[in-house]
């Protein structure tokens, strides 16, 4: 994932050609779906998020149609807006929510209740409250401390509370070590050599009704060896908890299904589907996914425009920032950048960084990144930013949150406009003993 990778980088052209949502027309440059992205630019300025509509619905499609009947749950945190989980509520998903914020914006965009999963390690009382008054289909427990709380909860609003234990499997995903969680000492889930005794002790507990098992070892994983690892670990467990005499009618099999980046080889959903179908399809269980990125990653790019050139184009300093996108400020990530403009796209590459003008010496977007000219005023798309980007956006160094435009097919409109900069501190206050 970081973004000094050895190995020669893919081209402008060989990123275009790697995206079916992305075409460079010799007129009107870079399209996303039928959408000039220059045209985005010139009416909402930069920086700007744009996301793809019928991309995301082609993605969802694709990933249920290869994983039927397993419930696809959309993980919302990898993007939040409402429009996104419309798209997911309209093509059949769920959600996988980790705050009482999120479950919120699920129902609001129109998921039932009932196809909500309410996962995360540390849901407080009022989450938990919240959850169960609504109606939601699934809490994933993760520890026995949580169990007693949403006994509690449970007991306070007169519901029965369905929960599946989320285990810790002590699977390595093979991925960053940030977004790794099913390790023995993550802070995620209960160790897998304990989830028996603790599945035994919630079941006789009023108002809890333990369903299921539920995993989830990391994010962007390009490999099946981690998940067939996990998902042997959650087999072995259902059926001993089966032979000791309980009920276990759901298994949560988690997320983090990878995307090519940069050049990385990944599982389809076809191969990853193929493999829960062998170690799980036989236990007659009601099984679920949580994807994230996969379905919206590849949906979005991140607009900006070169503010200036320094050392004579060896550093681009663009307007865009990592209180905008975070992820190569915090994980060194790596992400496509591709001019808006045909003309320049096609000009000799030469190694240049990148980079953003907060100031944070991790404000980079690429170093030693082989990419034409870009002069000042010159606009360029950072690629496969429809997770993480927005959601994670700050309004660090005072930078107002950048608007973002939603494109269906030859259309487009905005979805959320820039943010006015008194909107900033809108809420504040200055107080009486300052008044003076």
């Amino acid at each position: 994932m970081d973004i000094d990778q050895t190995g020669p980088d893919p081209s402008v052209r060989e990123l275009i050609a790697q995206r079916q949502a992305l075409s460079m027309h010799a007129r009107d440059g870079l399209l996303l779906e039928e959408v000039p992205l220059a045209a985005i630019a010139d009416a909402l300025g930069t920086p700007a998020w744009v996301y793809g509509a019928g991309t995301i619905r082609a993605r969802l499609a694709q990933l249920r149609r290869a994983f039927a009947p397993t419930r696809v749950h959309y993980a919302v945190k990898a993007n939040d807006h409402l429009a996104v989980l419309r798209l997911m509520a309209q093509g059949g998903a769920g959600a996988d929510v980790v705050s009482e914020g999120e479950m919120r914006r699920a129902l609001a965009a129109g998921i039932a209740p009932a196809h909500i999963v309410f996962s995360g390690t540390g849901k407080t009382r009022a989450e938990l409250e919240a959850a169960l008054a609504a109606g939601i289909g699934q809490i994933n427990a993760e520890s026995v401390a949580e169990i007693d709380m949403i006994a509690a909860a449970a007991a306070l609003t007169g519901r029965t509370a369905r929960i599946a234990l989320r285990i810790n499997p002590d699977v390595a995903a093979g991925t960053h070590d940030k977004i790794s969680t099913g390790r023995a000492g993550d802070k995620f889930g209960i160790p897998w050599g304990e989830a028996a005794e603790v599945y035994a002790r919630a079941a006789t507990l009023a108002r809890v009704e333990p369903v299921g098992l539920a995993l989830h070892i990391g994010s962007q994983i390009v490999a099946t060896a981690p998940y067939r690892a996990a998902w042997e670990r959650l087999r072995a467990l259902t059926l001993a908890l089966r032979q000791a005499g309980h009920r276990v009618t759901r298994l949560d099999a988690g997320g983090g299904l990878g995307i090519a980046y940069r050049d990385e080889t990944t599982v389809s959903p076809e191969a990853l589907a193929g493999a829960l179908g062998e170690l799980l399809g036989d236990l007659d269980v009601e099984t679920m996914i949580e994807p994230g990125r996969w379905l919206v990653a590849p949906a979005g790019v991140l607009l900006a425009s070169v503010v200036l050139n320094k050392e004579d184009g060896a550093i681009v300093v663009i307007d865009a920032a990592m209180n905008d996108l975070a992820r190569p400020a915090m994980y060194g990530a790596w992400h496509g950048i591709v001019p808006l403009d045909a003309a320049t796209a096609t000009r000799p590459a030469a190694p240049r960084m990148v980079v953003g003008p907060v100031c944070e010496s991790s404000d980079i977007f690429a170093r030693n990144r082989r990419l034409p000219p870009l002069p000042a005023n010159s606009r360029v798309a950072i690629l496969d930013a429809g997770a993480y980007g927005a959601v994670m956006s700050s309004v660090y160094n005072a930078r107002p949150l950048a608007p973002i435009a939603m494109v269906d097919g030859a259309h487009w409109t905005t979805i959320r406009e820039r943010q006015p900069v008194a909107a900033m501190w809108a809420g504040e206050t200055i107080p009486e003993f300052l008044s003076g």
